[in-house]
């Protein structure tokens, strides 16, 4: 892909605290001259401004601090996601690509004074502590987040591995706040992870998108197809806050044959793109369910509209975050940057889900599931167990007795039960215990068996 078009899907409303690879690659703009002149009478109030601040404001104020709070003020601004990175958070993001990094593991933005989690990662200490999408920090050990800017809250969140942090939590639907403890680590994420979930039926889990992911998924389905005959695949997009766009159509052209996968429109007619499935599908059209939720965002976005637009996988769960806006990092002299947003995506129906998302096929609400204590199970009653039924014609003789004989009869002929393990039992506990941990995978795997069946697979 060109360079000038090499732009990462940013999600997070501004600094991001070693905790994902929404941001990576950066993009040489081409110097373009200003569309109109700068209104003189504005520049005069805002030096006017700038000297009001630095004779009467009850403490000095360096120059480079007042120039650089008004340049983050008018980058913030603009949106939620387009941002001002100094030289430090500007190296930090760029490290994000190697997809090892220092932090607690969770993407966030500022929203309403506070700052809320939009996804937390796999694997560290955020998502291990049990933290959220949609929680809102509200508390950063002792410190109140209200009133803080996103990046004084992220410094706060910032610290050596293997320090303690506690943050105070509210998630909805909870009454008390939530606190938990955790240490801040070294993260390494690992951004594709796959598994089968029973014979011939796959799961591949991406939890953000990097430069690595399109290569890391080829070689997941790879093992698991030496592991067994695929049937079947659940791609896992749940959490995911998004990252790059290149990674994000390298995804989806594994499983398409052809047609678009993506648009970009942006201000400028000429750097408007459209990206194109090449042939040949990893599943060879076995079935494809993809699993989202309210943290899906972003690049997951782009994959979910793209295989539902072409009807290439069925999207189960709950609706999307719905960011459908490109953000492009624009390096700076000073070794800074400034991340705006320059375009919109669309899917291949020519939809935009900004700040509407993605409704999936199948709608599943996360819900908890636990097994039911045996002494309160009641045996079922059956048409055999009333008294003066009528007897199938076909029916054995012992079948033709009442329901107590007929049971006993059958455990007179029954020969004894093999030794080992009985493997109709434990397919149902396997499937028991998976509804328990992960519902809306157990649903989803249940959806995919149908319509593995209904290709005669």
């Amino acid at each position: 892909m060109p360079s000038s078009i090499r732009v990462p899907l940013a999600l997070a409303a501004g600094v991001i605290f070693g905790v994902s690879a929404t941001l990576t690659h950066t993009v040489l703009a081409e110097k373009r001259a200003p569309a109109d002149t700068l209104p003189l009478k504005d520049l005069q109030t805002f030096v006017e401004i700038l000297n009001r601040v630095k004779s009467d404001y009850v403490e000095p104020v360096k120059d480079e601090t007042l120039l650089e709070n008004a340049v983050r003020g008018m980058i913030a601004g603009l949106d939620p996601h387009s941002a001002y990175l100094d030289k430090d958070e500007y190296k930090e993001l760029n490290t994000t690509t190697t997809g090892k990094f220092g932090g607690l593991g969770i993407e966030v933005q500022l929203q309403n004074g506070l700052v809320r989690v939009v996804s937390p990662i796999d694997d560290t200490p955020a998502s291990k502590a049990g933290v959220k999408a949609g929680d809102f920090i509200v508390k950063i050990d002792d410190t109140p987040v209200k009133g803080l800017s996103l990046q004084d809250a992220v410094q706060k969140m910032r610290g050596d591995p293997g320090t303690k942090i506690v943050l105070t939590l509210v998630r909805e639907n909870t009454p008390a706040p939530l606190i938990l403890e955790m240490k801040r680590d070294v993260i390494k994420v690992a951004s594709v992870r796959g598994r089968m979930i029973e014979p011939g039926y796959g799961y591949i889990r991406i939890s953000q998108f990097t430069g690595t992911t399109g290569k890391s998924l080829e070689d997941e389905l790879a093992k698991l197809k030496k592991e067994s005959k695929l049937k079947g695949l659940v791609l896992d997009l749940r959490n995911n806050p998004g990252g790059l766009l290149t990674a994000a159509i390298d995804v989806s052209d594994d499983f398409l044959q052809k047609g678009p996968i993506v648009s970009i429109k942006g201000r400028d007619a000429d750097s408007n793109r459209e990206f194109d499935a090449n042939p040949g599908d990893l599943l060879d059209g076995k079935p494809l369910i993809v699993l989202v939720n309210g943290g899906s965002a972003s690049a997951a976005e782009i994959v979910a509209g793209a295989l539902q637009d072409q009807k290439r996988g069925i999207l189960v769960g709950s609706k999307t975050f719905g960011k459908g806006s490109v953000q492009t990092i624009l390096p700076l002299q000073n070794d800074s940057a400034i991340k705006i947003t320059t375009a919109r995506y669309y899917t291949p129906s020519g939809r935009s889900i900004q700040a509407e998302g993605i409704v999936p096929d199948v709608a599943i609400q996360p819900v908890k599931v636990s097994k039911l204590d045996p002494s309160e199970a009641a045996e079922g009653i059956h048409e055999a167990d009333l008294k003066g039924r009528l007897d199938n014609p076909n029916a054995k003789p012992a079948d033709a007795k009442d329901g107590k004989d007929a049971k006993d009869a059958k455990d007179k002929a029954a020969p004894a039960a093999a030794p080992g393990p009985d493997a109709a039992k434990d397919a149902k506990n396997q499937a028991d215990q998976l509804a328990i941990n992960d519902y809306e995978l157990f649903e989803a795997l249940n959806l995919l068996k149908g319509l593995s069946i209904a290709q005669g697979n």
